[in-house]
């Protein structure tokens, strides 16, 4: 079932793309490579040596680089040749764009959601750090396209660094924007597409939501529950409480939200910055803060949309909890362990973990239906990834045999042949 993943590669015409990482012909291209190790990272590797499950099925993948030399291509990867790894991965996502994959929309916004993750090393390696939660390690920055899933772009980032780097989220932004085929609104007011940035309170910095305005993004950002929000909620009239909404726009159980613009001072922050703050009573088993007035949790967050629905805005500010769900699946397609000693090398394999992200997205966003357009890297493995099959050849036409009886074998073969149907430009 893996197969799916490389010829989708194919047909995107990233493993064309790749080409510009080449330095000299090898019987192995350097391209080819790196995408082999995409493969085998969403396939569930987590090490170079893994590269082994796709080398003993010639037949399916061809000829594929040993262990020692796909090490070489990983220790030419400088700044120049991840550049033009990121620049293969934008022509790649075009073109998976060009198929029916492209999100933008005249009613909603593409929404991209911005979150840093720890990765713990448990050996010395180079820019390993003690992170804040008392581990040593790793803190990449990452972003992820809420509509289709897309990895985007990522930072490696030592252990200790901060959480609140302006300098960082703008250098991201920057990246996911180079990513997309199409421009923000600010940058392109003629044809460019509605854009908005989520991220918790480590993106609530003036340098970055300035970067955001001066690219026609808006921004949906939490904040610091800081001693004048606080004041300011304790202040709030009972009726300036409405009730609070779900994804789907139903109310949310014991929960309200209210509006705190006129109760602070937002005048640092860009003309038309709103605060909005949810109470909710917590959850069986959650332990108390000493601000929780009345028994409530609160939660606050700026936005610069003029939507005087706060309920909505409330909601769509909380489906930025979705991106913990993407990098856990990150973590389990490669992320949880950077398995080089030098910082350069783990920067390229934290790009190889995106391109596998984004391979499964464009499979589960063009050719897979039902659940499994849905379902987490672990099921998609046990279902479809992890498929065996008998390849015969007959007249010079190859057959790939399935097992009748695997409940998922007809939707793989379905997958197969509606991505020989798509049209992909590249």
């Amino acid at each position: 079932g893996s197969r799916l993943l490389a010829e989708m590669a194919e047909v995107t015409g990233l493993t064309r793309a790749m080409a510009p990482t080449v330095v000299r012909r090898r019987r192995h291209d350097p391209g080819q490579v790196l995408v082999d190790l995409a493969v085998t990272i969403a396939d569930g590797g987590d090490c170079l040596s893994d590269l082994a499950v796709l080398r003993n099925q010639p037949a399916l993948f061809g000829a594929v680089a040993s262990t020692p030399t796909a090490s070489r291509v990983v220790d030419d990867v400088d700044a120049e040749r991840l550049c033009a790894i990121r620049a293969a991965r934008a022509q790649a996502r075009m073109a998976a764009w060009a198929a029916g994959l492209d999100p933008t929309s005249k009613v909603n916004p593409l929404i991209f959601d911005f979150d840093a993750t720890l990765v713990d090393s448990h050996s010395e390696k180079e820019n390993a750090a003690p992170t804040y939660k008392h581990g040593f390690g790793f803190q990449p920055l990452l972003c992820y396209l809420d509509a289709t899933g897309e990895a985007l772009a990522g930072i490696l980032r030592p252990g200790n660094a901060s959480p609140f780097d302006a300098a960082d989220h703008v250098a991201l932004l920057e990246l996911a924007l180079a990513q997309l085929p199409v421009r923000s609104e600010g940058d392109d007011p003629e044809n460019g597409v509605a854009m908005l940035v989520r991220a918790d309170s480590a993106g609530a910095s003036h340098v970055f939501v300035d970067a955001l305005r001066d690219r026609g993004i808006e921004f949906s950002i939490g904040f610091q529950m800081h001693e004048e929000v606080r004041l300011a909620i304790c202040e709030l009239a009972e009726s300036a409480w409405m009730e609070a909404m779900d994804k789907d726009m139903e109310p949310r159980d014991e929960a309200q939200v209210a509006e705190l613009t006129e109760c602070v001072d937002l005048s640092g922050w860009p003309r038309g910055t709103r605060m909005i703050v949810r109470r909710e009573l917590p959850h069986p088993g959650a332990t108390f803060n000493l601000f929780d007035p009345q028994g409530y949790r609160h939660q606050v967050f700026i936005c610069d949309s003029a939507d005087p629905d706060i309920a909505y805005l409330e909601a769509r500010q909380r489906g930025h909890a979705r991106v913990e769900d993407r990098i856990r699946c990150a973590k389990d397609t490669g992320l949880r362990n950077l398995p080089f000693p030098a910082f350069e090398n783990n920067a390229c394999w934290v790009e190889l973990v995106l391109m596998a992200q984004d391979l499964m997205a464009f499979v589960q966003g063009r050719v897979l239906d039902g659940d499994m357009a849905s379902v987490e890297p672990k099921r998609l493995r046990y279902t479809l990834l992890h498929v065996a099959g008998r390849i015969t050849t007959t007249g010079r036409t190859a057959t790939l045999h399935l097992q009748s009886e695997w409940p998922w074998a007809r939707q793989l073969a379905d997958a197969f042949a509606k991505l020989r149907t798509l049209s992909f430009v590249t």
